[in-house]
């Protein structure tokens, strides 16, 4: 698969080179010195350097800093282990800071980014701006069986990084085509591990969602070095992806703010900034789909969102997402038509013809060392998918062959594909209509 493995260097964030580039107050980053300090129990520059995300030059600088104003006191030792470092600790005065700063947020760690550095960054790796191409999105989808054409319909779609809608009968194999949308976009982007606006701190970087190039925790070496290539206070991910499903709650588009640390998570919308947002079996939420779509109509428009401090502050946040949809349900039963239509491009997953099914059947039977058996096979086709209309789902393949794995290891006996075999697999699939009595 042809894709971009590392970000052009016009990507990259520009290496700082002195305190005033991170563009943060210096009182904020002498607080966030000294809690680092405090909580992670960090004593060299170097080990400082990297809890904080800031070039060694920088922390020294800072170090520098907080000793001139009593709040921190070398040690008088040296560590061995750390290349014979010189260690720091904090003073009462440090100690007495700290826990004054900790009690105003718990946030601790890496220097933020601020909001409007962040929106730059966004713009030069957006989702919008990524070229790709037919060979691109058929190798990420080479195990998919897919309709004709399919690939025609979704590659403008997902090209143009606007919202798609895809629609259509349980089991055909929607999640599957969201999720090989993703792997298509195969390239890297930064992600700050956190931001910073009207003095807080809103920490982005998830683990669940971000997947760094190189680990969060580099070595010391490793930090000094790469500062020289972009701001260290970012990491070089793969473009993330969010997915949700019956889950998803308007709450968790807002910022997540944690009363007792006094601390902000990013909202799920933020953390997908740069990739994708899908949103999985549409209409299974407690809230309703007009609610939710409609929180979203001005953001996939105006490529921005508006969150809220709890102070009741609001503020823009880029929106550079790709949003995707995916239900059982048919659209008009979901939203008004107001909804439908800044719904930029809807694709209909219809089931398999017959000849699709009994394609994405033989692969399934090789895949998993089940040998095909033309009796059965006629057998399934001529009786019992007569029973359910003919209605063909690309989850029948697996779901049948997985029965008829566990049937033939509980019975002992071979793999293999028999009438009676089927009629057993069958029993499984659909539940008979009739009343439980008591």
């Amino acid at each position: 698969m042809n894709v971009q493995t590392s970000p052009t260097e016009g990507f990259a964030p520009v290496a700082l080179r002195k305190l005033g580039d991170t563009g943060l107050p210096m009182v904020m980053m002498r607080d966030i010195l000294l809690k680092t300090i405090f909580r992670k129990n960090v004593e060299t520059a170097t080990e400082i350097s990297e809890a904080i995300c800031l070039p060694l030059t920088l922390t020294t600088a800072l170090i520098d800093m907080a000793r001139d104003m009593g709040l921190l006191q070398a040690t008088g030792t040296m560590h061995a282990t750390s290349g014979s470092e010189m260690g720091f600790q904090l003073t009462d005065n440090g100690k007495a800071r700290a826990l004054d700063a900790l009690s105003q947020s718990e946030y601790y760690g890496a220097m933020p980014v601020p909001l409007d550095d962040y929106k730059a960054q966004t713009k030069r790796q957006s989702i919008r701006n990524i070229h790709l191409t037919r060979d691109m999105l058929e190798a990420s989808m080479g195990h998919l069986i897919l309709p004709k054409g399919m690939i025609d319909q979704l590659g403008p779609a997902v090209g143009s990084g606007r919202s798609v809608l895809l629609y259509g009968p349980p089991g055909n194999g929607k999640s599957s085509i969201a999720e090989g949308i993703r792997a298509a976009m195969g390239d890297t982007i930064y992600i700050p591990r956190a931001l910073s606006y009207a003095g807080q701190v809103i920490t982005l970087f998830d683990p669940i969602v971000h997947t760094p190039i190189t680990e969060p925790d580099t070595a010391s070496g490793g930090l000094r070095k790469s500062s020289a290539r972009f701001d260290t206070r970012y990491l070089l991910c793969k473009r993330p992806t969010v997915m949700t499903g019956g889950e998803l709650m308007l709450s968790m588009l807002d910022l997540n703010y944690n009363a007792v640390s006094r601390t902000y998570q990013a909202s799920l919308q933020l953390k997908a900034s740069g990739g994708v947002f899908i949103v999985d079996d549409l209409g299974r939420q407690e809230e309703p789909p007009q609610a939710l779509i409609n929180r979203w109509i001005v953001p996939m428009e105006v490529n921005y969102d508006i969150l809220a401090l709890q102070s009741g502050e609001k503020f823009e946040v880029p929106f550079d997402t790709l949003v995707i949809f995916s239900t059982n349900f048919h659209p008009n039963e979901l939203f008004d038509q107001a909804a439908l239509r800044r719904i930029f491009f809807k694709v209909k997953i219809d089931g398999p013809t017959q000849e699709e099914f009994l394609k994405v059947f033989a692969m399934v039977a090789r895949k998993k060392k089940m040998p095909l058996n033309e009796e059965s096979l006629v057998h399934m086709l001529k009786v019992r998918y007569p029973q359910i209309n003919n209605v063909y789902a690309n989850y029948h393949a697996n779901f049948l062959i997985d029965q008829l794995i566990a049937i033939c290891e509980f019975e002992g006996i071979p793999y293999q594909m028999r009438p009676d075999l089927i009629d057993r697999a069958w029993e499984n699939m659909y539940v008979k209509e009739e009343a439980i009595t008591h």
